[in-house]
């Protein structure tokens, strides 16, 4: 009897450890590594959204659920169009009493089960089994039924229009600032009865009712922003029957032939998750809405030729020109090229001829602050991306900063308090109590005069660039003169950027933690004064001069990660909700801290840089529902994560130039578009060896913590030597620092 208990839990811990050992398999394609559920459950403010896309196409869509611990779903998704909103149209599968149809059906749910390229779900009291595969501009769904019940099929433009032409229905949502989508949906299987033939209105909606016993339904659509018409032409350009596993294996080869356009090595099973995750997210936005050679834009209202150039649009520039525009100029050179002259087109489109800085499908938002578009425009050009025409773009680059107000969140002409910053070099605050009286000033998000006057800063040294591209050397010499007004904000005595009054007076007393009210924007923006102690891309050496040399400004960058938050967690995310991910006072959470790891670099201690990387993403990024700090947007954090796992990083777009890190994985091989490849080699790699002893660039000894685009864009290597303990003297020497632009007086 004991001889057989023990056989029998042998077989059974076999089996447990077979299961195991499946599990822990690696996967054999690269889209299998991907998983769209990483950071679904937010640490405070907005989730990651687990999106089914091909890659930066038209068509998008995630389970319509208020967030992942949502209990039911709101229909199926049809399309997805705005800055994080919800799902345009709902398609809703119903079995049950006629008298409880309604226009969006909620289901209770399981089993479900997202890739880059499809979805499926078990709706479990509706018994009925969801599998679906997308396309560039459309998609196809498959509904199995459990029951014998009746079967009704509901599509719900919300507001709108909806027909039914005796073989499909169509028909269009109204969007912001007269933009439509528009669908035209196909059933394999024609309906018993149709409950009306043209509606609406708010939930607009028809039913399509089949007879009991129905066991399937396929359905295929298109999408468009142009018509109905179109949206008929890209579905069947693009499916041409209700196959569902063609779309399915056709959108699986197309992510894995993007995603193999950088390939890992070496590390485990969850880096390359996270890794390749992040390279997914990456290719969310901005969305290519040619259609046929046609588009629709929603700066003028128009429908253009596109003239062979695709049009892109929904990208939130302010967030993605730091780490993602730079990563489609080393892997996707025409994309990047393509997306530049359609911000060209949006401009020519406008009333006014300025660079946008937020452009959505429904036009440009101008979220945020500053015009930091402008950077993604030198940092293509000098990485030498063909098709970029300075002189044309010029002058809209120019408008932005000198026509349009700096007032963030606004779209309105310059005014007093762009007159102001242009004579004396600074966005002037208000004192606490002190009433707003600027037109131009958003109620909630106020002046954020501080982060302004940084951020404007730094896109005046980009329109310098610019401007010495096309020898325009008064416009040079104004524009680099102006990218200095950082230090009109900079308090010697206390080395922090502090705000100033109109009367050139610092405003006291002042709390570099908490003053500012809430996300600080009475005088930074989102994050505190801490965060914007870096803000200055473009010129760290200056930064570094300002603070009294190298010693003082490793003190100070050590400092953040340790300061405390002074209060409780309640109470500081009570009035920093954005500045999230803390370590000390650095937010991992927020775009603006992204470049800030990297500063050790510039003052002779780049091992801090390798040891600060590794420490930031094994606390901050896992593969798991919690594994993102903060918001992802628009591709802007997960692009950090990409450089940052290869061992490299632009921390400054405009300068073709990268910072080194530590990588990690073994290898990483980007392939190039002309063909070329790119490798970063780490030699003895583990987690633990996370310091670099010695490196050989392009089998040369190379002693700097950063290379050049040229070093990389014609193919080579990055041959690193990895240590468990600091080599303090690589890369420490004065002239190993990257470049910035200098000390001038």
């Amino acid at each position: 009897m004991k001889f057989r208990l023990s056989l029998f839990f042998a077989i059974i811990l076999f089996f447990a450890n077979c299961i195991n050992v499946q599990k822990s398999l690696e996967p054999t394609e690269l889209v299998d590594y991907v998983n769209p559920y990483m950071g679904n459950i937010s640490h405070l403010l907005v989730p990651t959204y687990p999106t089914v896309h091909l890659p930066n196409s038209m068509l998008r869509v995630y389970p319509e659920r208020a967030d992942y611990t949502g209990d039911l779903l709101n229909g199926l998704p049809v399309a997805v169009t705005s800055h994080r909103g919800s799902s345009a149209f709902n398609l809703s599968s119903f079995q049950g009493n006629e008298s409880e149809l309604k226009p969006v059906i909620s289901y209770s749910y399981d089993r479900e089960k997202i890739t880059p390229y499809g979805y499926s779900v078990y709706l479990d009291e509706q018994e009925t089994n969801v599998y679906y595969a997308v396309s560039h501009q459309s998609g196809v769904y498959e509904l199995k039924f459990d029951r014998s019940n009746p079967v009704f099929l509901i599509l719900n433009s919300r507001r709108g229009d909806m027909q039914w032409d005796g073989k499909a229905l169509l028909g269009y949502q109204q969007l912001q600032n007269d933009t439509r989508i528009f669908v035209y949906m196909e059933p394999d299987i024609q309906p018993q009865k149709v409950n009306n033939q043209n509606v609406s209105g708010q939930n607009a909606h028809i039913v399509l009712s089949y007879p009991a016993n129905t066991k399937q339904i396929k359905v295929r659509y298109g999408i468009s922003f142009i018509d109905a018409e179109q949206a008929k032409k890209n579905l069947y350009r693009e499916i041409s029957d209700f196959n569902i596993a063609k779309v399915a294996t056709n959108g699986r080869k197309i992510w894995n032939e993007t995603l193999g356009k950088i390939k890992v090595e070496g590390g485990d099973k969850d880096d390359k998750s996270i890794f390749y995750t992040s390279l997914y997210r990456t290719y969310e936005r901005p969305v290519c809405i040619s259609e046929d050679g046609r588009y629709f834009s929603a700066f003028d209202g128009k429908i253009h030729n596109d003239s062979g150039m695709p049009f892109y649009t929904d990208d939130w520039i302010w967030d993605t020109y730091r780490a993602t525009h730079p990563l489609r100029t080393i892997i996707e050179t025409k994309m990047e090229s393509d997306i530049i002259n359609s911000f060209l087109r949006m401009s020519e489109q406008m009333p006014r001829f300025w660079w946008p800085t937020f452009p959505e499908i429904t036009g440009d938002s101008r979220r945020m602050n500053s015009n930091h578009g402008i950077a993604t425009i030198i940092d293509a050009y000098r990485k030498g991306l063909k098709n970029i025409d300075l002189e044309k773009i010029y002058p809209a680059a120019r408008n932005a900063v000198m026509e349009k107000t700096l007032a963030p969140w606004s779209g309105m002409p310059s005014g007093e308090l762009d007159k102001f910053y242009h004579e004396k070099g600074y966005i002037p605050a208000l004192k606490e109590g002190e009433e707003e009286t600027i037109p131009e000033v958003h109620n909630f998000e106020r002046r954020q005069p501080v982060a302004v006057t940084l951020g404007t800063a730094y896109d005046e040294w980009c329109l310098a660039q610019i401007a010495g591209e096309l020898g325009k050397t008064e416009d040079y010499n104004y524009f680099l003169k102006k990218s200095y007004n950082y230090r009109n904000l900079f308090n010697q005595k206390t080395s922090f950027f502090h705000p100033k009054d109109k009367d050139g007076n610092f405003i006291e007393p002042f709390d570099y933690r908490y003053s500012g009210g809430v996300g600080a924007r009475q005088y930074y923006g989102e994050n505190n004064a801490w965060v914007y102690r870096w803000d200055v891309q473009h010129n760290v050496a200056d930064l570094i001069s300002l603070m009294g040399g190298k010693d003082n400004f490793t003190t100070n960058l050590d400092q953040m990660f340790r300061e405390p938050l002074g209060k409780s967690k309640y109470d500081f995310y009570y009035q920093l909700p954005d500045h999230t991910g803390n370590v000390g006072q650095f937010s991992m959470a927020n775009e603006p801290s992204l470049h800030i790891p990297y500063l050790y670099n510039y003052a002779g201690q780049p091992w801090k840089t390798q040891k600060r990387i590794h420490t930031l993403m094994d606390q901050w990024f896992r593969n798991d529902l919690m594994g993102v700090p903060g918001d992802e947007d628009g591709g802007g954090m997960s692009a950090f994560v990409v450089f940052s796992q290869m061992g490299f990083y632009p921390v400054t777009p405009g300068s073709p130039t990268y910072n080194i890190g530590s990588p990690f994985f073994g290898k990483s091989t980007i392939t190039l578009p002309n063909g070329k490849t790119f490798t970063i080699i780490a030699n003895n790699f583990s987690a633990e060896n996370k310091y670099i002893q010695s490196a050989k660039l392009n089998g040369n000894s190379w002693d700097k913590p950063w290379f050049s685009h040229d070093d990389l864009k014609n193919g080579g290597t990055l041959e690193l030597v990895m240590g468990k303990k600091a080599n303090r003297s690589w890369g420490g020497k004065a002239q190993d620092v990257p470049p910035s632009e200098g000390v001038k007086n």
